[in-house]
């Protein structure tokens, strides 16, 4: 093999490794900075304090004034009818306890039209206080998610003002330090 030949051999054996080397390097290097940019994206998130606030919707819906309106509204609509269900309560073991007392003396017929009477008041009693309890239950649920609603625009204007970057409302587990409850509840009740 002459001097020549092994100069162009090793000339391009060089040439071959320094594209190979550069290709390496073309390579290598995105990689490295694919590799390295979640680290720089958890080191920017670390810089940046996340403020995470939670709210105990119990609370705000036994303690916050709206809810307490609420309540009250519900036993003024309701306590008549509360009441004549507790008169017909009471007409009823009134007409079993007659019955009751009375029946060893009683004829069959007026026995048995007693009974009549006393089932009857218990049928409709069942019925009046089941309708009763529906119809509370329905508006219960209408004043309750009224004061969800409003409670929910004041938890936002909370987290907006104070820069909360997410708010939960109730939770498993969570340290006191984030619950926003009691500054829900202020401007709830502060509010019309």
């Amino acid at each position: 093999m002459s001097l020549r030949s092994s100069s162009t051999l090793f000339s391009i054996g060089s040439t071959i490794a320094s594209r190979v080397l550069m290709h390496a390097a073309q390579v290598t290097i995105p990689m490295l900075i694919v590799a390295t940019l979640p680290l720089a994206a958890q080191a920017e998130a670390q810089a940046q304090e996340v403020r995470i606030g939670i709210v105990n919707t119990e609370r705000i819906l036994r303690d916050s004034s709206p809810a307490k309106a609420a309540e009250l509204k519900l036993k003024q609509e309701f306590v008549k009818r509360d009441e004549e269900l507790q008169k017909l309560a009471a007409r009823l073991k009134e007409t079993n306890d007659k019955l009751e007392r009375d029946s060893a003396v009683l004829a069959e017929t007026d026995r048995t039209k007693r009974q009549r009477e006393a089932a009857e008041l218990d049928r409709e009693l069942q019925r009046r206080t089941r309708e009763f309890r529906e119809d509370v239950n329905q508006r219960k649920n209408e004043e309750l998610s009224q004061v969800v609603e409003r409670s929910r625009k004041v938890i936002r204007q909370v987290a907006e003002q104070e820069k909360y970057d997410l708010v939960v409302e109730d939770a498993i587990y969570f340290n006191a330090r984030i619950d926003i409850t009691d500054k829900v509840l202020r401007a709830l009740n502060g509010s019309k």
